[in-house]
This record gives structure tokens, sequence and C-alpha cells, in this order.
């Protein structure tokens, strides 16, 4: 696997922080967030159960440039 760093939270200090990465050979973009608490997964589970191996993160709006980047870069890498 290599993982293709895009960007951490622009507002943290850089440390444990949300975090924006591509895999280019899998063609996945991963992320590093907060888990959800017990209300976001109460509101979550109303549209279907969480399979086992899956969780959900909360990343801020303020990644969404990051976010963006990584779907260009994993398109980039699917045109190969």
């Amino acid at each position: 696997m290599a993982l293709r760093f895009i960007a951490k939270d622009p507002d943290t200090d850089g440390a444990n922080c949300p975090t924006v990465w591509v895999d280019e050979e899998r063609q996945e973009l991963l992320f590093q967030g907060w888990e959800a608490d017990g209300e976001t997964l109460a509101d979550y589970l109303k549209t279907g159960p969480i399979p086992d191996g899956e969780g959900v993160v909360r990343l801020p709006m303020r990644m969404v440039a990051a976010i963006r980047e990584a779907c260009d870069a994993a398109e980039r890498s699917a045109v190969r």
C-alpha cells in the first residue's frame, strides 16, 4: 500500500488531528477523524446498521478543500 498524504486539519496543532490520505494502488480515500459520539451514531443508525469492520468518523467542514484534493488525486491515479 502506498499512501499519499494530503493534509491535516489546518486549525489544529498538527498532532492527533483529522487527516486525509489517498491510497493510489487501491484507489481509496482514508480519513482519520474523531469517533462519532452516541448522539451522532443514533442519528446515523436511522439509515441502517454499521457493518462489522466499519465505523463512523467526524471531520470538520474546514477540511473540505483537503477532501476535494484527495478526490482529485484519487481520480488522477485511476486514469494512469
